[in-house]
C-alpha cells in the first residue's frame, strides 16, 4: 500500500491542476491516468482542434489576401502536415505537463484506475497491480462522447466511417463529404476546419438553432455567415440512421438523406463515472454525473469531483477553478466555487464568445435588464484587419443594481478579450466604474466601452 495525502483519480486539466494545487500546498499526491496527461483537453479536444482551426485559418486567410494588397497563388492545404503539427503541439504540452508534475514532487502512476473503497488507510485505489491510498480523493475522471442508440451509428464507429472527436482529430486526409451529427460548440469548430479547407460540410441539428445556448442573435450571425460560406445546415431534423455512405434523418415528417464518405457524431458528452469504483464509496450521483457542493466535495466527506465528472459545465477552465476551490477547501482556506461568470467560446471564424445572463435568462430569473448592441466596426482595428466581418457587441446591463451581467460577441479575438467582461460581471462593478476604464487603442476590446455610451 502506497499512501499519500491526496489521491487524484484522472490526470486532465481538472485532476493535473489538482495535483499541482496541492503539493504547492504542501502535501503528497499521488495522480492516477490511464491513458495520457492533459486528458480529452489536451490530447483530442481544445489544444488539437484549435491547431486545426489555425492552420485553417491561414488557408483561407492566404486564399482571400488579395483585397488586403497581398498576392498568393496556388495555395493549397496539406492537411497531413496539419495533423503532424497538432501532434508536435499536443507532445509538447503534454511533456510538460508532466514536467510540472515532476517539478512538484507528485507521483504519476500511468495506469486505469478502480476505486476499492475506504479502510483505515484512506480512501483505497488499485492501478498497475498496486494499491494507493489517500487521506483525500479528487475525482477528476472527464467525460467521454455521447453515442446514441441510432440504427447503425456504432457499427459506422467500428468500421471508421463515423467519427469522435477523438478519430477525427487524427485523420490524415480529408474526406470528400463530410456530415456532422450535431450543431454544438465541437460539432461547429470541425465543420468550421473542413469548410475553410474546402471541405463540403453537411450539419444536422436537432434543434431550430446552432450552438445550444449561446445568445440567440449571435447564434444566429453565426448561422448566416457560415451559411454564406456554404455549410449546408440542417436543422430541427433528427438523424434516424446511418448506413456506410449516407446519412437518413426526418425533416418535416419527411425521410431525407445526405451521402457523405465520413460521418462526425458530436451529440455531446457526458460525465465518465461507469466502472471506476465509485459505487464503492457512495457517491451520489444524478444522471450520470457526480453531485457536488459549492467546495466541489461529494456526499462523502474528503470526497471531491472537479472538471467534466460532475457535469456542470464541461469546460477546462471550469475545471481548472473547480480543482482550486477543491484542494483550498482540503488546506483550509476560504474559498467556494461560482458558476455566474464562466466565459465559453466557439473558436470557429468568425469567433463567438459569452459570459453571463442572456436577456432571455436574466429575465427569467425576474432581473430587470436592458441590452445593448455595438457593431465590431466601431473598432478601428476590426475595420483595419477584418474585410467583410460583421461581428457585434452585446450587453446585458442589470437596471437596478447598475451592472454588468452578460455580453456576447461574434467577431475577432472575441475569445481573447471576453475574461474582461467575465471580471466586470464577477466583481459587480457599477457601470460608470467600467466607462472610467481605460482601453488601450486601437483594440477591438474598445467595442465593450463604446456600448456602454449607447
Amino acid at each position: 500500500m502506497i499512501k499519500s495525502d491526496v489521491l487524484v483519480l484522472g490526470g486532465g486539466p481538472g485532476g493535473y491542476l489538482a495535483a499541482e494545487r496541492a503539493a504547492q500546498g504542501g502535501k503528497k499526491v499521488t495522480l492516477i491516468e490511464k491513458r495520457a496527461l492533459g486528458g480529452t483537453c489536451l490530447n483530442e479536444g481544445c489544444i488539437p482542434s484549435k491547431a486545426l482551426l489555425n492552420s485553417g485559418k491561414l488557408y483561407e486567410h492566404a486564399k482571400d489576401s488579395a483585397a488586403f494588397g497581398v498576392v498568393a497563388e496556388h495555395v493549397t492545404i496539406d492537411h497531413a502536415r496539419v495533423i503532424a503539427r497538432k501532434d508536435k503541439v499536443v507532445k509538447t504540452l503534454v511533456s510538460g505537463v508532466g514536467a510540472t508534475m515532476q517539478a512538484h514532487g507528485v507521483r504519476v502512476v500511468m495506469a486505469e484506475g478502480i476505486i476499492k473503497g475506504k479502510t483505515a488507510d484512506g480512501f483505497v485505489v488499485e492501478a498497475g497491480n498496486e494499491e494507493y491510498a489517500g487521506e483525500k480523493l479528487i475525482l477528476a475522471c472527464g467525460s467521454v462522447p455521447v453515442v446514441p442508440p441510432i440504427p447503425g451509428l456504432r457499427e459506422g464507429v467500428e468500421s471508421g466511417f463515423v467519427m469522435t472527436n477523438r478519430e477525427v482529430l487524427d485523420r490524415k486526409e480529408l474526406p470528400k463529404h463530410l456530415v456532422v451529427i450535431g450543431g454544438g460548440v465541437i460539432g461547429l469548430e470541425l465543420a468550421s476546419y473542413f469548410n475553410m479547407v474546402d471541405v463540403p460540410v453537411t450539419v444536422i441539428e436537432m434543434l431550430d438553432k446552432i450552438a445550444g445556448p449561446t445568445e440567440k442573435e449571435v447564434s444566429a450571425a453565426l448561422l448566416k455567415e457560415y451559411k454564406k460560406r456554404g455549410i449546408d445546415f440542417k436543422l430541427g431534423c433528427a438523424v434516424t440512421s446511418v448506413g456506410t455512405d449516407r446519412v437518413m434523418y426526418k425533416e418535416d415528417d419527411a425521410e431525407k438523406e445526405v451521402r457523405c464518405d465520413a460521418v462526425l457524431c458530436c451529440i455531446g458528452r457526458r460525465a465518465f463515472t461507469q466502472n471506476l469504483g465509485i459505487e464503492n464509496l457512495g457517491v451520489y450521483m444524478e444522471r450520470g454525473a457526480v453531485v457536488t457542493d459549492d467546495h466541489m466535495q461529494t456526499n462523502i466527506a474528503g470526497v471531491y469531483a472537479v472538471g467534466d465528472v460532475n457535469g456542470k459545465i464541461m469546460l477546462a477552465h471550469t475545471a481548472y477553478r473547480e480543482a482550486e476551490v477543491a484542494v483550498n477547501h482540503i488546506l483550509g482556506k476560504k474559498d467556494f466555487m461560482r458558476y455566474n461568470a464562466i466565459p465559453s467560446v466557439i473558436y470557429t471564424n468568425p469567433e463567438i464568445a459569452g459570459v453571463g445572463e442572456t436577456e432571455e435568462s436574466a429575465r427569467a430569473k425576474g432581473m430587470e435588464v436592458r441590452s445593448v448592441k455595438a457593431s465590431m466596426k466601431m473598432s478601428g482595428r476590426y475595420l483595419a484587419e477584418v474585410e467583410k466581418g460583421d461581428g457585434f457587441c452585446k450587453l446585458v446591463i442589470d437596471t437596478r443594481k447598475n451592472c454588468l451581467v452578460g455580453c456576447h460577441m461574434i467577431g475577432s479575438y472575441t475569445s481573447e478579450m471576453i475574461y474582461g467582461a467575465a471580471l466586470m460581471i464577477e466583481k459587480q462593478m457599477p457601470i460608470e466604474q467600467i466607462k472610467e476604464l481605460v482601453f488601450p487603442h486601437p483594440t477591438v476590446s474598445e467595442v465593450i466601452r463604446e456600448a456602454l455610451f449607447l
